[in-house]
């Protein structure tokens, strides 16, 4: 006669998102030069109510625009390291998790090199050229669950998983351009 099996997951899931989150209210999205957007936020506990509540928000507030595939807390007005993203049906992914919602992300792994150009909501009437990796691997936890998440990307996830861990180390992405003089463009739609 043998041990019981218990039922536990693995400590960590790669590339599978996130959880449900509730119907929450959509919150302004801060831009440029808003103090909040260029100060480091602060680790939080994935399970404080406050933190639940703000991983419900930033997917309401992302989903509320069609074109927007990440939000980082600060970018709302809260300086906690906590970000959703979801490129589901974007014509430029590869690899895709899903919805992710990570508290505390951490990167584990950074391959290769490529230019591509961003854009964000912090940031309306700009896009511009910026060198990120070409694959990253990132580690967080889920807030509310406690869960693990792993993410292994590639192409517009790996650029997406890189550009929303910045803005919760205090930078936008006209900070990472490779020459301002001739790497940053008026969006189209604002021309």
């Amino acid at each position: 006669m043998g041990l019981p099996k218990l039922n536990t997951p693995p400590p960590a899931i790669a590339n599978e998102g996130s959880g449900q989150y509730r119907r929450s209210a959509v919150r302004r999205v801060f831009t440029r030069p808003a103090e909040v957007l260029s100060q480091r936020s602060v680790d939080v506990d994935p399970f404080a109510d406050d933190v639940i509540a703000l991983a419900a928000e930033l997917v309401a507030t992302m989903r509320s625009s069609p074109a927007c595939v990440g939000l980082a807390a600060p970018q709302i007005g809260a300086g906690m390291r906590v970000f959703a993203m979801d490129l589901t049906g974007h014509k430029k992914a590869r690899s895709c998790a899903g919805l992710v919602v990570m508290c505390n992300p951490r990167i584990v792994e950074l391959r290769g090199n490529v230019v591509m150009r961003e854009g964000c909501m912090s940031v309306p009437h700009l896009t511009g050229n910026v060198a990120r990796a070409a694959e990253v691997t990132v580690e967080g936890t889920e807030p509310g669950s406690g869960r693990v998440l792993r993410v292994s990307a590639d192409a517009m996830e790996a650029r997406c998983l890189l550009h929303e861990i910045d803005h919760l180390d205090g930078y936008v992405f006209v900070e990472r351009v490779l020459d301002a003089s001739g790497d940053i463009f008026s969006r189209k739609w604002y021309a």
